[in-house]
């Protein structure tokens, strides 16, 4: 029985046309800057965001810490929002890697974080850390995929600029962000000074992030990406992926109405809630009502279905290039015998 894989858009194969691509890569050692395909993703994606130059990394995670060593020094304070991936999933990098502390907001990414994001900056006194950065995240992984408004991006990008603050965003999914927003890309790049985009996400990419910022920024960002072994030497094989799919972003449209589907689907199983407001691109967040959650991805696994634990009482489904709309009327199917 084929597994139907909803844990994360980073399960994804990479295509047949990515494939051909990494097999005719022409590369060279990276490390040296003699990797033309390497080269090319970088110089493609710096104009796509709008920056001066940017950096191939192996992750976005990698990606997000080398921007946080470059933006800060040791013992500055880092804001983020409570529920941002550099603050849950990357294993308190900031503070080994970095020296500096993070200092998270509930609901950053929302009018009602907003008026409390002010209450965070520190004022300049001797013995309190000194506020360096903001960190968002668009969109927002554990916020089931929602999407900050480009409005709220400006107000916080004022506010920095007033403090005389950087912002690094967390755009693992930012193409997502920008498809449902229906607007450019850098009509959110250009509320920050650094972004990181995955190429391994919902691009379907087999490996890389993209790190993208000023000229001296990304120069300090290679030497500390050397620094964390991330010198990959012949490279282009990688690149190549990433180059194929940045030019397939359209899709994720198709990820985004399979999504709602699925949560269509899901309101109707018994047992099972779905916020509809939440799901604005390709996360399905559900509630679990009477199963834990353990014995729920275990009763779906044993049907089929794959999905993840995030929290009590919730689980989250992910769609992705790798599940077509059939497969989604499958899974709700399959989810409903399970049940």
């Amino acid at each position: 029985m084929k597994i139907i894989d909803l844990r994360s858009d980073t399960v994804t194969k990479p295509t047949q046309a990515m494939r051909q691509a990494m097999m005719d890569a022409e590369v060279g050692d990276d490390v040296y800057g003699e990797d033309p395909t390497v080269n090319r993703l970088e110089e493609k994606s710096a104009e796509m965001m709008g920056k001066e130059a940017a950096l191939f990394v192996p992750t976005g995670s990698m990606g997000n810490q080398l921007a946080l060593m470059v933006h800060c020094e040791r013992g500055q304070e880092v804001i983020c929002d409570a529920d941002a991936h550099v603050f849950h999933y990357e294993m308190a990098a900031a503070g080994i890697l970095s020296g500096v502390q993070l200092y998270p907001v509930a609901d950053l990414h929302n009018e009602n974080g907003l008026s409390n994001l002010i209450d965070h900056i520190r004022p300049p006194l001797s013995y309190l850390p000194q506020t360096r950065l903001i960190c968002l995240e668009n969109t927002l992984n554990r916020g089931g995929g929602s999407v900050m408004p480009l409005e709220q991006m400006a107000v916080v990008y004022r506010l920095a600029r007033e403090y005389k603050l950087k912002v690094h965003l967390d755009g693992a999914r930012i193409f997502n962000a920008a498809t449902a927003l229906q607007c450019d890309v850098t009509d959110l790049s250009d509320f920050a000074d650094s972004v990181m985009f995955c190429l391994s996400k919902g691009l379907g990419a087999p490996v890389g992030s993209i790190l993208a910022g000023k000229k001296e920024f990304i120069e300090q960002a290679r030497r500390y990406r050397k620094l964390l072994g991330g010198g990959m030497r012949q490279a282009g094989v990688l690149a190549a992926a990433g180059l194929v799919a940045l030019d397939d972003i359209a899709r994720l449209s198709d990820d985004h109405e399979n999504a709602m589907r699925l949560a269509e689907g899901l309101t109707e199983i018994e047992g099972l809630a779905v916020d509809f407001f939440k799901v604005q691109t390709n996360m399905v967040m559900a509630e679990i009502q009477e199963l834990s959650v353990q014995e729920f991805l275990e009763r779906i696994l044993e049907a089929g279905v794959a999905a993840g634990p995030m929290g009590p009482g919730r689980v989250r489904f992910v769609t992705h290039r790798d599940v077509t709309a059939a497969d989604i009327d499958e899974a709700l199917m399959r989810i409903g015998q399970a049940l």
